[in-house]
């Protein structure tokens, strides 16, 4: 995949698509059998050097209460993805992302990340918000 049209065009074939913007694509994975959902969100970011990158997040729990010490120690054990704090709607809320330049994703890379990052960051708000399905 060289550009996000590319990408764009490879989601929508897939994944039911929910929000789009010029270079914004919101996927919603329907988890364990339907009776879960997780939004994943595709964004194209600029790199220092000029090369583009895309990046995979879904928004996984608000961080009032949250133990940022607990969550950093997620984060270092993790082997996919990594803690951030963005907002939505202006609410600080904890993400779990992964950045990629393009030049190194396939179709298949992208399947992979887009699953691997809805099924954990599903693991990770289940398991803050008490079972719960915000996202």
């Amino acid at each position: 995949m060289m550009n996000f049209e590319q990408i764009r065009s490879h989601v929508q074939g897939k994944y039911k698509i929910t929000a789009r913007e010029p270079y914004l694509v919101c996927v919603e994975l329907s988890l364990a059998k339907g009776k879960r959902h997780q939004s994943i969100f595709l964004a194209e970011l600029d790199g220092e050097d000029g090369r583009k990158f895309l990046r995979v997040n879904t928004a996984v729990a608000p961080m009032t209460g949250l133990d940022a010490k607990r969550m950093l120690a997620f984060n270092w054990q993790s082997r996919v993805g990594y803690m951030a704090m963005g907002e939505l709607d202006g609410v600080p809320y904890l993400q779990l992302c992964e950045n990629r330049p393009y030049d190194g994703i396939t179709a298949a890379e992208l399947d992979r990340l887009i699953l691997e990052i809805g099924g954990l960051g599903d693991t990770l708000e289940r398991e803050l918000s008490a079972g719960g399905d915000l996202l």
